[in-house]
């Protein structure tokens, strides 16, 4: 993985500096809120409900053993002893003093963390594939080109004040793990005709409360030019996004209000103005490529006979395995997923004492690498077949071990009224319900992969508007009420969810979800999916059974 150099350490270290005093006069009275709120922001700092809320910046999702158990102890130190992951691939504290964070931040900076940009207009975290460099179906590693646009993104002077937030994902295979579609900029690696490998450009996706699915702008753009292209488009962005309303600022609206091929043209005839002074040479993809490099795999790890029998004599080992682990393209090695999504938590979140056993665990198993996920589970990338049982044995005992990935169990939730001022309706403890009440791993597994997503505002932070099953807290006279849309997608085959009817009261959610359950096992044909259910017949047969009685 990337390693600071000393501009970078030093960069890191005299922004903390800097908040450092910018808290201090705040609390002292000599910056108003109005003064403070931009400069926190920069540094993640939201203030919620009952206290501050500090987002720190995972690039791509990637962590040392190291930075994990730095996060551990800052989490026991400052906050209440736990992490919540984000579908963004951050991790946020949702108890810190505000006084403490500039000492949370400076600790961060030992282990070469921070949370810059991780909030505010700017161009925030870049994500990617959890398993970018493991997957035997990727054209090339996405990880080295999102550290390159990290580098160029970070303190950009141009575009630290744009009109919204502004998002890029980058993957490397048809496999879609990164949702590029809902993002304002999507970067896939591709072939073109003559076998030259570079970038497919989609930009103005985005969610929230208007979800757009994003839109091709280049078809195929030179590696050299990465840079110079995506700097056309931001600052065409920059001049065009609204700044007179902060719901039509995200460049998704840009695009519908000008036209894609409008757009195209004005960011063509900007990146002629600028492409040779930010061309990308050979020697800076060689030298961050160099922090990417193949480990040194095991030739004969797939000689191994016992994992074959483990499968046979443990079930619930073979069950773990099928459902929580992810072929590798290195012969015997697989990736193991770490379920953050227990019964009775909170899913993304994970205690102190977790982080350390996961830790110990990446180090023992997976050449001290851990990932985060846009599914707020973690993820070992290189753990031999012969150390799955072992793994799985320790998983287990310290509940990180549910065997649930893709299943209906595996919610993706955001903290909802529980923790965000912003938020219209709770979603945790409806997301505990609905996974309590189809917990049964048979009727899971019989179910198939059926994701829910749940969100407690039209912000959608936790995308419910492609989940193949969306639900939406809204607020109606006080009241907690939930909107419900079917079959959205943030994968290759990314589509929005269409709303299925009037919004449903608070107590009546995890019904609506059986009954959405018992009509997809009514209509479907033979080992046919949730969504692709959803697709042939449309949402009305769903639509009957929810509302039959009204």
């Amino acid at each position: 993985m990337y390693q600071y150099d000393k501009y970078d350490q030093t960069m890191v270290e005299q922004r903390v500096e800097q908040f450092r005093d910018q808290t201090r006069r705040f609390l002292a009275g000599e910056l108003t809120e109005e003064q403070f709120r931009p400069l926190r922001l920069m540094n993640g700092l939201y203030i919620q409900i009952h206290a501050p809320m500090l987002r720190v910046a995972i690039p791509y999702g990637l962590m040392s053993s190291k930075q994990v158990r730095k996060i551990a102890e800052v989490a026991r130190r400052y906050d209440k002893g736990f992490v919540h992951f984000t579908t963004r691939q951050n991790f946020q504290m949702n108890w810190p003093k505000l006084e403490d964070v500039p000492d949370i931040l400076a600790e961060l900076a030992t282990v070469q963390m921070h949370a810059i940009q991780s909030s505010g207009n700017c161009i925030r975290n870049t994500t990617s594939d959890q398993f970018a460099g493991i997957n035997a179906n990727e054209i090339e590693d996405p990880r080295p080109w999102a550290e390159i646009i990290r580098q160029w993104s970070t303190f950009h002077p141009e575009f630290a004040y744009l009109p919204r937030k502004f998002k890029i994902a980058v993957i490397g295979s048809e496999e879609d793990r990164a949702a590029t579609k809902l993002h304002d900029i999507g970067l896939h690696l591709v072939k073109n005709h003559e076998g030259e490998v570079g970038f497919e450009v989609l930009v103005g996706g985005g969610l929230g409360r208007t979800p757009i699915i994003g839109q091709q702008i280049r078809p195929f753009l030179e590696k050299k030019d990465l840079l110079s292209y995506l700097e056309a488009i931001l600052r065409v962005y920059n001049r065009l996004g609204r700044r007179d309303n902060k719901y039509k600022a995200r460049i998704k609206i840009t695009v519908r209000e000008h036209g894609i091929n409008h757009i195209r043209e004005l960011v063509e005839a900007e990146w002629v103005q600028i492409r040779d002074q930010l061309e990308l040479n050979q020697k800076e993809i060689d030298r961050v490529k160099a922090f990417f490099t193949e480990p040194e795999y095991e030739a004969d790890a797939a000689a191994d006979e016992s994992y074959e029998k483990a499968l046979t004599e443990d079930k619930a080992f073979a069950r773990w395995a099928k459902q929580n682990t992810f072929a590798h393209k290195q012969a015997g090695y697989r990736a193991v997923y770490v379920s953050l999504k227990a019964p009775g938590i909170a899913p993304g979140d994970v205690t102190s004492e977790q982080l350390e056993v996961i830790a110990e665990l990446a180090e023992e198993f997976s050449l001290g690498e851990v990932r985060s996920t846009h599914t707020q589970n973690l993820v070992f990338a290189d753990v031999k077949q012969a150390d799955l049982y072992a793994l799985w044995l320790r998983l287990e005992a310290d509940n990180l071990a549910t065997p649930n990935i893709n299943t209906l169990t595996d919610i993706i939730c955001c903290p909802g009224l529980d923790y965000c001022g912003l938020a219209n309706a709770k979603s945790i403890p409806l997301s505990k319900q609905i996974a309590e009440r189809f917990g049964d791993l048979d009727y899971l597994y019989d179910l198939g992969d059926i994701k829910i997503k749940f969100s407690g505002c039209m912000n959608g932070c936790a995308h419910q508007s492609v989940g193949h099953i969306g639900i939406l807290g809204v607020d109606k006279k006080g009241e907690e009420w939930y909107q419900f849309t079917l079959g959205g997608s943030s994968e290759a085959d990314a589509s929005l969810g269409e709303r299925l009817g009037k919004a449903i009261p608070k107590e009546e959610v995890v019904d609506t979800v059986g009954h959405l359950l018992d009509a997809y096992v009514d209509l479907r044909h033979d080992d046919e999916s949730f969504l692709a259910t959803v697709r042939r017949l449309g949402i009305d047969p769903f639509k009957e059974r929810v509302y039959a009685d009204n």
